[in-house]
């Protein structure tokens, strides 16, 4: 079996959010996870983790998807700038994050998750207007670059 590379380890990891599929998710999960949404409670351990992303499956009102704007690797620390999309029913919230993980392993040791409240109240607004008027919420950026070093 080929071992995956760490940038790797992270998209497929966000893909299996992305997919309402968290037990795909979680395998890519140490246990001792440390997970931060920064100015947010930290969140310790997989089982903690899977209780917030397992409420996600159990729901058709909410779920994840997200678009890669930059992704780069150093060694075991994976840095993502993404748009991530929560659905809270018809409503498509967007905002910017900027991701910061360490794969140890194989699998992520350390996730941590950097945004701007205000951002995402923007990407709530955009999204009860999307509702009304769709062509009014963009579309989300690829989530792959074909290019040596970047998934």
């Amino acid at each position: 079996m080929t071992s995956r590379t760490p940038d790797r380890v992270v998209t497929d990891f966000l893909d299996a959010l992305a997919r309402d599929d968290s037990s795909a998710a979680m395998a890519d999960l140490d246990e001792n996870i440390v997970y931060t949404n920064v100015g947010l409670p930290t969140i310790r351990g997989k089982r903690n983790v899977a209780k917030v992303f397992g409420a996600m499956d159990a729901s058709s009102f909410a779920g994840f998807d997200y678009g890669i704007i930059n992704i780069a690797t150093d060694d075991t620390v994976v840095l993502t700038e993404r748009i991530d999309e929560i659905r809270l029913g018809p409503v498509r919230i967007r905002f910017w994050v900027c991701g910061r993980f360490e794969v140890l392993d194989g699998a992520i040791a350390v996730w941590r998750d950097y945004f701007d409240f205000w951002d995402i109240t923007k990407g709530f607004v955009r999204g009860l207007v999307g509702v009304v008027v769709p062509s009014a919420v963009q579309s989300l950026p690829a989530r792959t670059v074909d290019a040596p070093g970047i998934i």
